[in-house]
């Protein structure tokens, strides 16, 4: 394998929320509540965008010494895969329908995977630092009842040079496959609409509120512009990794995170849940991808 190492800088705040593999909640879902708290957030001050950078994650980065990692509660500086020379091969898509992924095919013997991380409800500055000082490529899939209260925070994060990228998860988080296919059109083309107006693109990549998805929705996405549908094998809960399969990562799994504050992560925050995550993938010896280097 051959692997980037980055040594990173920052200051330790924020965490995640206690996910259920079936969705981006247990039993209820907290999006419409999530997204008044947003609102009123972004109305006491919204982020203002950053400047643009194109940096490849994979791209040397100059060590920043022993202290930048371990202030984020690190012990060890984060390693990267680089972007492949060709992509795996494209799971397998019926004609008029988007392709479905919950794992990448990565070569044999490249223990990678990838950092996702859905809604947006909740903007915290701290987390930008993070991201920026650990380069870590984030891909977004962002709700629009929530996100948009401060979409340049999102922006900022896109834009910091670790090759985060913005996706599409729908207008208002609804379970599709309750909806119609003219329903569900309008939720996925309605948020591709959206991206493109405020971030001047089509994203190439959706993920279904709570991972549910019929006939329907790979049709919709398809004729929106979505070439794939991405899951995920293993969520992110407060403390610890939960999976779908056994009891530790798989090369090529994709990880399901979420844009959550202290009152939907007990007291915990966004960087501490983070933290705690990328913890979990040091320990058993992974590197992290950028999805869309992939897909």
């Amino acid at each position: 394998m051959r692997y980037a190492r980055r040594l990173v800088a920052g200051t330790l705040a924020a965490g995640a929320l206690a996910l259920s593999l079936t969705g981006c909640g247990n039993s209820v879902d907290p999006i419409e509540r999530l997204g008044r708290e947003a609102t009123q957030k972004a109305s006491e001050g919204a982020a203002s965008p950053g400047p643009s950078a194109s940096a490849s994650p994979s791209a040397p980065v100059a060590a920043a010494g022993d202290e930048a990692y371990r202030k984020w509660g690190l012990t060890a500086p984060l390693t990267f895969a680089p972007k492949p020379d060709r992509k795996p091969h494209a799971p397998s898509a019926a004609p008029g329908k988007a392709a479905v992924v919950d794992r990448i095919p990565v070569p044999a013997g490249e223990k990678v995977v990838f950092l996702t991380f859905d809604d947006g409800a909740e903007k915290d500055p701290e987390f930008l630092k993070m991201a920026a000082d650990l380069k870590l490529p984030i891909s977004m899939f962002l709700t629009d009842s929530v996100a948009s209260s401060d979409y340049g925070h999102f922006e900022q994060l896109r834009d910091n040079g670790s090759g985060s990228t913005i996706n599409n998860h729908t207008l208002t988080h609804p379970n599709l496959r309750t909806l119609s296919f003219a329903a569900q059109k309008k939720e996925i083309c309605g948020q591709q609409d959206r991206l493109e107006q405020r971030f001047g693109h089509r994203p190439p990549l959706f993920r279904p509120p709570f991972g549910n998805y019929n006939d329907d929705t790979l049709k919709a996405a398809s004729e929106c512009g979505i070439s794939t549908v991405a899951l995920w094998k293993v969520s992110m809960q407060i403390n610890n990794f939960q999976y779908a399969e056994g009891s530790a990562l798989k090369p090529g799994d994709i990880i399901l995170a979420h844009f959550r504050g202290k009152a939907e992560l007990k007291g915990s925050t966004e960087t501490q849940m983070t933290t705690r995550m990328l913890q979990r993938i040091q320990e058993q010896g992974y590197a992290i991808g950028r999805l869309e280097d992939y897909v």
